[in-house]
């Protein structure tokens, strides 16, 4: 695709460091579930599940799966559970550029290169960008070289003094919704190289901007957070939207999520298709 990043990282299996009922029980509470809440949902005796948990009882492989169901525990991890408890892993890890996802990424390509002249992105579960339409492209372009080596970090790149920073008129509130979305998904994962991002980005300045915001009568910020990016004179007032595979039973294309931005308003949307067209 022109002007797109090339598709295709690895990742290495999370190894288990605690025993399956210490990690059944740090999943269920981080969950914020009583044994009784977990129990009721699982349609188990909440004394089989705390004997599961102190490890008096050991789960079978079939229970394992069933209780990380309920708890939404993500595939990687559900693999750690299977390894604690001595069961081989189920779900299979790989590259994106494996010949097995070609229709993964030919959905992926198709999605983000029927989103021009809008920008649409693909992301994997650190946030870093694995492809990128013209329009994403075309919005980047400014940012540091630091910032654009791969694996690009796009919450890095949004955030940081020399990304897109100074040129997001309302800085504070799109950086106070990004952290939002990375503190929930830090706390829906237990991943720890996005604990450390979150620390990272939290410790960013909280101003960047030296253009005044546009007035909220002109989007629909009661119901979306807004990203107002200035583009030369201009001031694009987009939305996004977050799509991920369905039921998928692969690790990689579990952690993918496509996001795409559309224009609030008919300013905007007239703005791009002229950037588009402009040669570059």
């Amino acid at each position: 695709m022109d002007g797109a990043t090339p598709l295709g990282y690895g990742f290495a299996m999370t190894m288990p460091s605690q025993s399956v009922g210490h990690l059944l029980r740090d999943w269920r509470q981080r969950r914020r579930l009583s044994q009784l809440d977990l129990a009721s949902e699982a349609e188990i005796s909440t004394r089989h599940l705390s004997f599961l948990e102190t490890g008096r009882s050991q789960p079978s492989r079939e229970m394992l799966l069933k209780l990380a169901e309920q708890l939404g525990v993500p595939l990687r991890e559900r693999n750690v559970l299977l390894t604690a408890a001595g069961y081989a892993p189920v779900f299979a890890e790989r590259r994106l550029d494996d010949p097995a996802l070609e229709a993964a990424r030919k959905a992926i390509r198709l999605v983000l290169a029927g989103h021009e002249p809008y920008p649409a992105l693909a992301i994997d579960r650190h946030w870093n960008l694995v492809e990128a339409n013209a329009g994403v492209m075309r919005l980047m372009a400014g940012a540091d070289a630091s910032l654009l080596r791969p694996p690009i970090n796009v919450l890095r790149l949004s955030l940081h003094a020399k990304g897109l920073a100074p040129r997001i008129a309302n800085f504070a509130e799109w950086r106070a919704h990004l952290l939002a979305r990375l503190h929930r998904q830090t706390e829906l994962t237990a991943d720890p190289v996005l604990s450390d991002l979150l620390r990272e980005l939290s410790s960013y300045p909280k101003s960047a901007s030296t253009r005044p915001p546009r007035p909220a009568r002109d989007y629909q910020s009661e119901i979306v957070v807004p990203l107002q990016l200035m583009a030369g004179p201009k001031t694009l007032t987009l939305f996004s939207t977050t799509t991920i595979f369905g039921t998928p039973v692969e690790i990689t294309l579990s952690e993918i999520a496509i996001e795409a931005f559309f224009p609030a308003d008919a300013q905007t949307a007239e703005a791009l298709r002229e950037m588009a067209a402009t040669p570059r």
